[in-house]
């Protein structure tokens, strides 16, 4: 766990509410992403970082190569900096941004569009340059009429996959790769043995149907796939052994934020911290913080509120992480002074990065460079 009292050191001269990213843990959690890759190049996930100088951080660490994006636009704006290989991670429907797209060689040969339809098809094809594509396969697991996994993609079987790869090649459409999204392993801790009974299922459906459906695609394609991407921060170990992946995707492994706490393949390396100042006293054992309604997206529950790091804090009850106040009771509130500060961890990983303009880049008690976020370059993409 990060030393604390360093990053408060660190950061005394700042005022709170701010950010703070551990450079040594960051590093080593890169390190361990591109080790538990087994040697598949690892694309970051750029939604899960939200930081244009960490992303470029990650791609120039040997093991990873190339962003998958999450906007059109975002992916344009990532190729007129220089990033070279964009896949996009979802399918868009924004017609400026295809025709930007379109309008320009160097973000055509850069980025790569995500489908798992005609309609979208259809959308692309319409701006008359020859896109590229990948198709996104369905990799939930289904047990019965039970689907063990999120709803993204229509398409499962490799003869789905291949009819719209059909579609694609004949609306001049170059359909480069396929994307597998197991999030029912990647983005489950390992809680109980009915949830690792599942991850087991599912890694063995996948490896059934992977190469079936890369096999279907690259012959309608008339060549082999460029990209046969899968897998997330939890599950690269499981998506990386498979021989027909040729590349896996992680981005919250960089930060590890809370909802990556209890996996058994990896230990939890906390990168990115908040600090909220404390601004009342209410009572002996509760502390007022400024700010820090930080509630990650998912499920709404316990699990997407940001946890104080300490210990002897916890939040209220009836109050939560709020919109512009959050008090913390326990033993250790007794100590706070008004002015001081309180470090929390995020639920999730980029989207702490929409709720500041910079991130702190600290080594020990050392504040080595301050950066933008995403907001902070005036960029928001959804």
């Amino acid at each position: 766990m990060t030393d604390l009292a360093a990053l408060t050191d660190a950061t005394a001269h700042l005022d709170p509410p701010l950010v703070a990213l551990d450079l040594p843990a960051l590093q080593g959690n890169a390190a361990d992403l591109v080790r538990r890759a087994g040697g598949k190049p690892v694309r970051v996930a750029s939604k899960s970082v939200r930081c244009r100088h960490v992303l470029e951080l990650a791609l120039a660490l040997p093991g990873f190569g190339g962003v998958m994006a999450y906007s059109l636009r975002e992916a344009l704006w990532l190729v007129s900096c220089g990033v070279g290989d964009v896949l996009l991670g979802y399918p868009t429907a924004d017609r400026g941004a295809l025709a930007a797209l379109a309008a320009d060689p160097a973000a055509l040969a850069a980025v790569t569009l995500m489908v798992d339809g005609p309609e979208q098809l259809e959308l692309i094809a319409a701006t008359g340059a020859p896109v590229r594509v990948c198709l996104d396969i369905d990799a939930s697991l289904r047990i019965g009429r039970l689907h063990l996994g999120v709803r993204r993609s229509p398409l499962r079987t490799p003869a789905d996959a291949a009819a719209v790869a059909s579609v694609a090649t004949a609306r001049g459409l170059a359909v480069v790769g396929v994307m597998f999204y197991e999030a029912q392993i990647a983005g489950l801790q390992d809680t109980s043995p009915a949830v690792r009974l599942v991850k087991r299922r599912s890694a063995a459906d996948l490896a059934r149907r992977r190469s079936a459906v890369v096999a279907a695609v690259s012959q309608v394609s008339g060549r082999p796939l460029e990209i046969v991407n899968s897998g997330g921060t939890g599950s690269l170990e499981i998506s990386s052994a498979d021989p027909c992946v040729t590349e896996v995707t992680a981005g919250s492994g960089l930060y590890v934020p809370t909802l990556f706490d209890g996996y058994d393949t990896f230990t939890a390396r906390p990168a990115m911290y908040f600090a909220l100042p404390v601004v009342r006293r209410p009572a002996a054992d509760i502390a007022t913080l400024l700010g820090g309604g930080y509630i990650a997206s998912g499920p709404a529950g316990k699990s997407r509120v940001p946890r104080p790091v300490a210990a002897g804090l916890k939040l209220l009850g009836t109050e939560g992480a709020g919109e512009v106040q959050t008090p913390v009771r326990g033993p250790g509130a007794a100590g706070l002074h008004v002015g001081d500060r309180v470090w929390f961890r995020h639920a999730k990983a980029g989207e702490l990065c929409e709720r500041f303009d910079t991130v702190n880049l600290v080594s020990g008690s050392e504040l080595v460079d301050t950066v933008p976020t995403y907001r902070g370059e005036g960029k928001s993409f959804g």
